[in-house]
């Protein structure tokens, strides 16, 4: 079998992982792939990696503590739901009841 001319080889980087690929033309076969070299831990040092962990608590710190006063007033927003609901359904009271399932028949 004679050797391939580079002009046989399509070299590609794909979209995707960013890898290196060499493929075929005429059969569309991949002839090597080359995966991304990443650096160890995101290409960040220490003290960056740090940062950003104080960063991520400070976050889920500020989303419990809004979550829970959330939950502290939530009884009483219900109330006031339900009271606004309650006048809403007061000043426009039905003639006749609501159908029933059986009424459908």
């Amino acid at each position: 079998m004679a050797a391939m001319s580079e002009s046989s080889k399509l070299t590609l980087r794909c979209p995707d992982c960013e890898s290196r690929l060499v493929i075929d033309r005429e059969t569309g076969e991949v002839l090597f792939h080359e995966p991304r070299k990443i650096a160890p831990a995101g290409g960040k040092d220490f003290d960056q990696l740090l940062e950003k962990l104080d960063q991520d608590k400070a976050l889920a710190e500020d989303l419990f503590e809004r979550e829970v006063s959330a939950l502290k007033h939530r009884d009483r927003l219900l109330e006031d739901k339900f009271e606004e609901a309650l006048r809403e359904a007061r000043k426009s009271p039905e003639d006749e009841p609501p159908p029933r399932p059986f009424d459908f028949d």
